[in-house]
């Protein structure tokens, strides 16, 4: 079922009371309700540009203005510095899970009132973020893959491993994330070569994943923050290897690009980030709509196969076919970020990482 199909049965739905309402001087006009809402730039913005916001104006009359967000936690310090002086960027933004918990440490999200959030039933249950008190920051927005992506005119077959970004006939050419709280490349190290994740428990675990990474060096052309640069790079050949978003590469792929997204044995880095509200936003109401608009499973699916993410409602509420949910996830167990390190010892990471990766 499309869309246009559920909006109008959601009109009938509504009956006499939705025209009675509509009919009412005091519900504002269209053109007066708005949303801004932070996304990730890019080939992402442009989906939720393309298929998702124009038909959530069309269903609810809010108009979205979208916010391209910077890659990391850059967007998170604009949001706390815009809220101390009572102003929202962004009303609603698509937040990473450790920018979540660091935001909860500043009460910078609005409490979600999951009454309000009626699609909310349908969401796992990992994908809900709450307080240390029980109350909601977050809504489970998207879940996207980490993998490991090659040029297919310069790698004829594909990597089966991370074992790859540590192959000395791969030198100068990974194009991997700049940053420790986003690369997760500690627990692809600590996946690949350390037995799990278990294995940074511990300080000395952490020290000896890092002295592990350390060993990729030689083969690193480029530490990015800005996605689009190693995105050019990479359809180029210029830098025919890296780590890069499951999603992005799919739609480059079906735009013709030579590149590839695979899993590797040990398993995608699966992460995923929630829709928040900052607590200096005016547009609660506004905000509660949009956010069960986008738990609904028919919108789940269009974003997997528009966007190419993969749901964060279970997969059976969804119409997905097999092979529509093998585009967009695996069956292979994917690596889950340790998101607890990046907040308890976020300042110690960084430091290791500038000193003995990135530095």
């Amino acid at each position: 079922m499309n869309i246009n199909s559920i909006r109008r049965r959601t009109l009938l739905g509504a009956g006499l009371a939705g025209a009675s309402m509509l009919a009412m001087p005091a519900v504002l006009r269209a053109q007066d309700r708005s949303l801004k809402v932070g996304v990730y730039g890019g080939y992402f913005k442009d989906s939720f540009d393309k298929n998702i916001f124009p038909e959530f104006t069309k269903a609810t009359g809010i108009a979205i203005e979208s916010i391209a967000e910077p890659t990391g936690e850059a967007w998170l310090v604009q949001l706390e510095q815009a809220a101390r002086a009572g102003q929202a960027p962004a009303d609603v933004s698509m937040m990473s899970q450790v920018a979540m918990l660091k935001g909860q440490a500043t009460d910078l999200w609005t409490q979600i009132d999951m009454a309000k959030i009626k699609n909310g039933s349908n969401l796992l249950d990992r994908f809900v973020n709450k307080y240390p008190d029980g109350r909601i920051a977050g809504v489970g927005a998207v879940s996207w893959y980490i993998t490991l992506v090659t040029n297919t005119d310069v790698y004829k077959e594909a990597p089966t491993s991370w074992q790859a970004f540590w192959d000395p006939a791969n030198a100068d050419k990974l194009g991997l994330l700049a940053l420790v709280s986003n690369s997760f490349l500690l627990e692809v190290t600590a996946k690949t070569f350390m037995g799990g994740t278990d294995a940074l428990d511990t300080e000395e675990g952490v020290l000896k994943a890092f002295e592990k990474l350390a060993e990729v060096k030689p083969n690193v052309r480029l530490w990015y923050r800005d996605e689009a640069q190693f995105e050019q790079a990479l359809k180029s050949g210029e830098i025919p290897m890296g780590q890069y978003y499951h999603d992005v590469t799919g739609l480059a792929a079906a735009d013709g690009h030579p590149v590839r997204s695979t899993f590797p044995k040990e398993g995608g880095i699966q992460d995923s980030g929630c829709w928040a509200l900052s607590r200096a936003s005016q547009k609660v109401e506004e905000a509660h709509i949009f956010i069960d608009y986008m738990c609904q499973p028919a919108i789940q699916a269009t974003l997997s196969r528009k966007v190419g993410t993969s749901p964060t409602v279970k997969r059976e509420s969804t119409d997905l076919t097999d092979t529509e949910f093998s585009a967009v996830s695996s069956d292979i167990e994917p690596i889950i970020p340790r998101y607890d390190l990046y907040q308890t010892k976020s300042d110690w990471l960084n430091q290791k990482w500038t000193e003995l990766i990135v530095g």
